[in-house]
C-alpha cells in the first residue's frame, strides 16, 4: 500500500502555522495578572486614584501587566495587606501607613497632631521622611510605589464640641496607635473600628466620636448616624501602595518603568484629588445635616498642647531615623 506524502509547500504551510500559534500561545501566557486588595470603597477618591493607575499600567504596558483591584477589603482584610504582600500572597496593596507604628514610629510621621497640618507642610514633610521609608520598606523586599494623603482629620460626634472637657469619657474610634494617643490625652476612650463597621459601631453605641476625614464621613453617609463635625486639621495621613520586589523584578524592564511612571502620576493626581475632596466632603457634610464648626481658641489650644507632647513622645521613639527626617523637614521650611 503507498502512503501519499503531502505536497511540501502545504507540509510547510502546516508547520508554520503551528509554530505560529504556538508563539501567540506563548505570548499570551507571558501576560501577568496581578490582584491588588485595597481597604476602602469604590467611591472613595483612593481607590478611584488607584483604578486609573492600574488602567495606567495596562494601557503603558500592552497588556503585559493587568491589575486587578480588589476594593473594600473585599480580597484581604486591611490590617493583613502589608504581611500578604511581604509574603507573596498578593504582589501588591494598598494600606495606611500609620498602620505600622508598631513596626517603626517612622510610619507614623505623617499622623502626629500639627507637625504638618497643611496640604503645604504635609507635601514637605513626605518629601522629607520619603526616603528613610522606602529604605526601611525595602529591608523587607517591599518596594513604595506612591503615597496620597487623607483630607485632614477631624472629630465626629452627636454633640457640639467646644471645650477640652466635651471630649472626655466619649468611645473613640481610633484607627492606628496615634488617633489612639490621641483619644487618651484627650480623656477618651479609643475603640478600633474599620471603615466599613463605623456606621454599625454608632448604631450599636460601641463608639459615640471618631477621628477621620471628611472623605471618610461623607462616603459612610455619617449623617445617619452623628451629628457634628469639627474640622480641626489635625493631621494628613497617607494611603500608601507597595509591591512586592520580587513580583516587580519579575516584570521586563519595560513594564518595570511603565509602573514606576503610572504610580508617579497617580500620586501627583491623589493629591490633587484629596484637596478636592476636603472642599466637596465638607459641603456635602452640610447639605445632609452635619453641623460643621472650627476648634475653640480653647479647645484649640489643649489639642496643640497634646501635638506638643506627641511629637516629643514620636520623636523619642522614631530614634535616628526620626531625627533625620525631622531636620530635613524643619530645614525644608525654613
Amino acid at each position: 500500500m503507498t502512503v501519499r506524502q503531502p505536497p511540501l509547500p502545504r507540509l510547510a504551510s502546516a508547520i508554520a502555522l503551528g509554530a505560529g500559534l504556538a508563539i501567540l500561545g506563548l505570548d499570551a501566557q507571558a501576560a501577568t495578572e496581578w490582584d491588588m486588595p485595597t481597604p476602602y470603597g469604590d467611591r472613595t477618591f483612593h481607590t478611584v486614584n488607584i483604578r486609573e493607575f492600574a488602567d495606567d499600567v495596562r494601557e503603558a504596558s500592552d497588556g503585559e501587566l493587568d491589575i486587578t483591584v480588589h476594593s473594600n477589603g473585599s480580597l484581604i482584610g486591611h490590617a493583613e495587606i502589608k504581611n500578604s504582600v511581604r509574603r507573596g500572597i498578593v504582589p501588591i496593596g494598598e494600606l495606611i501607613m500609620s498602620r505600622l507604628a508598631n513596626e517603626n514610629a517612622i510610619f507614623e510621621v505623617d499622623s502626629v497632631p500639627y507637625l504638618a497640618a497643611s496640604y503645604a507642610d504635609a507635601r514637605t514633610l513626605w518629601e522629607a521622611s520619603r526616603e528613610v521609608i522606602a529604605e526601611e520598606l525595602a529591608e523587607q523586599q517591599l518596594r513604595l510605589l506612591f503615597a496620597v494623603p487623607w483630607p485632614p482629620q477631624g472629630i465626629y460626634t452627636n454633640q457640639l464640641v467646644e471645650a477640652p472637657e466635651d471630649l472626655q469619657n466619649l468611645s473613640m474610634r481610633a484607627y492606628n496607635s496615634a488617633s489612639e494617643r490621641l483619644a487618651q490625652l484627650a480623656g477618651a476612650v479609643p475603640t478600633q473600628v474599620e471603615v466599613p463597621d463605623i456606621p454599625t459601631a454608632f448604631s450599636t453605641g460601641r463608639v459615640d466620636a471618631m477621628i477621620t476625614s471628611p472623605a471618610t464621613g461623607a462616603d459612610t453617609k455619617a449623617w445617619d448616624y452623628l451629628s457634628h463635625f469639627n474640622h480641626a486639621q489635625l493631621w494628613l495621613p497617607k494611603n500608601m501602595v507597595i509591591v512586592s520586589e520580587r513580583a516587580f523584578s519579575r516584570l521586563d524592564e519595560a513594564t518595570r518603568q511603565a509602573v514606576l511612571d503610572a504610580a508617579a502620576r497617580a500620586e501627583e493626581r491623589g493629591w490633587e484629588m484629596s484637596r478636592e475632596e476636603t472642599d466637596e466632603a465638607l459641603a456635602v457634610l452640610e447639605e445632609n445635616g452635619i453641623t460643621v464648626t472650627t476648634p475653640t481658641p480653647e479647645l484649640a489650644a489643649r489639642l496643640e498642647e497634646i501635638g506638643a507632647t506627641m511629637t516629643d513622645e514620636w520623636a523619642e521613639r522614631a530614634g535616628e531615623q526620626g531625627a533625620t527626617i525631622l531636620e530635613a523637614y524643619r530645614a525644608a521650611k525654613q
